[in-house]
């Protein structure tokens, strides 16, 4: 059986609750290829999740883009992974880029976060990706394997793990990699898997590219064999998201 195709949508740190109901009522009444062929998740800000967890389509789920790194408690401004259980919430993004850069968090850090949102029954999807330095400097593979065994370490299963590949350097800059550069990135994320965990892990994670995707290159960048998917940043809070799930097919 095929990995099927995943969109997740994150939405950052943007919106107002009318800017949010007209995203969510876009996304309702898009014609999308179904449940069956495209697992499609979108990440609102904290303040957001139940609202849009109460409007959206019930094919489409909803995740928050971080949690705390263990139980809650003196955590100010923390929001633990037993809250987002307890809102329903289904899965969390843990690791993107930007928490990696702006707020220091370590790849052994991020590695905790994602084995403690596992434990308490969340879906993770967690985001491994290098700098423009370091892709010029011929190190993407052993930073994004670094990164990758960092997780790896720490969880005893993938079964509820979906990895974004998100090359920092293509993150809201407007440059993407090429389908060649994300596809090679693909596959060696693969083979660190295949020679690293197991041949079924490698076979069965969905490994999903993010950077700058948007409706004009998503088909050409969806038709590499080890692309299973996109996690989408501005272009998620537009119409053409729509046209970004239909890749799917």
């Amino acid at each position: 059986m095929g990995r099927k195709f995943f969109v997740g949508g994150n939405w950052k740190c943007n919106g107002t609750t009318e800017e949010v109901k007209k995203i969510v009522s876009m996304l309702n009444d898009a014609q999308v290829p179904s449940g069956d062929v495209v697992d499609v998740v979108v990440s609102p800000p904290f303040v957001f999740l139940p609202l849009v967890q109460s409007l959206l389509r019930s094919d489409f789920h909803v995740a928050a883009q971080n949690c705390w790194v263990r139980k809650g408690g003196a955590f100010t401004g923390e929001v633990s992974a037993e809250m987002l259980v307890n809102l329903g919430i289904p899965w969390v993004i843990i690791g993107h880029s930007e928490r990696r850069s702006l707020l220091n968090e370590s790849s052994e850090f991020i590695g905790d976060k994602v084995a403690y949102a596992l434990s308490q029954g969340l879906k993770v999807i967690a985001c491994v990706g290098e700098t423009l330095e370091q892709r010029e400097s011929g190190s993407t593979l052993e930073v994004v394997s670094a990164q990758t065994k960092a997780i790896a370490d720490k969880i005893p299963s993938w079964d509820n793990v979906v990895l974004a590949y998100e090359p920092v350097w293509a993150i809201g800059t407007g440059k993407v990699a090429t389908p060649a550069q994300a596809q090679e990135v693909h596959v060696e994320l693969r083979k660190w898997l295949h020679n690293n965990v197991s041949a079924e892990v490698a076979g069965s994670v969905r490994i999903i590219y993010g950077g700058s995707v948007n409706g004009a290159n998503c088909k050409e960048l969806a038709g590499q064999p080890d692309l299973d998917g996109f996690l989408v940043g501005g272009a998620s809070l537009k119409p053409e998201f729509v046209d970004i799930i239909k890749s799917a097919v």
